[in-house]
């Protein structure tokens, strides 16, 4: 039985502890919200926070995460930073098929908690490593940039 912190909250998942983060999150605790895209690290799909940092959940072994605090895209809507991305994804229209948008949105927080007025290098160099099948990287950077100038207005 692991032990985890998981969106603010501490919780059991029965599973062994070499299991990826990704299926504790999905399988066992039902937050869906995380994808999985290639089960390589490759995509971003899966990204998570451990303890502040984008991670990729699907090569993450929980019994790495320990006591590391976890959160996911289901707690971005009650975070001021996830809120303020979510909402400049729904403006700028960026979601086609919406697969990867999770970690796209959860790198974007990452970055922004880092660099709250990014450069186009290095939005580019954070998302870099999120794929988007559909192509919509003009209109994620844009959000991105939407995203901190509101940001920066409520500040």
């Amino acid at each position: 039985m692991a032990q985890l912190n998981v969106n603010g909250n501490a919780v059991q998942v029965d599973a062994d502890p070499s299991t990826p983060l990704l299926w504790a999150l999905r399988d066992h605790l039902q937050l869906t919200g995380t994808k999985f895209g290639c089960g390589a690290a490759q995509c971003g799909a899966c990204t998570v926070h451990v303890n502040g940092s984008a991670t990729r959940s699907c090569v993450m072994p929980i019994n790495a995460v320990g006591s590391a605090p976890v959160r996911t895209i289901e707690a971005m809507a009650n975070d001021r930073i996830g809120a303020a991305v979510q909402a400049t994804w729904v403006a700028h229209d960026v979601a086609q098929c919406g697969y990867c948008q999770s970690g796209q949105v959860m790198a974007t927080v990452a970055l922004l908690q880092q660099h709250p007025k990014p450069t186009d290098a290095q939005i580019d160099e954070a998302l870099a490593g999120n794929l988007c099948r559909c192509g919509t990287y003009v209109r994620i950077r844009a959000a991105v940039h939407a995203a901190s100038a509101a940001l920066a207005a409520l500040a």
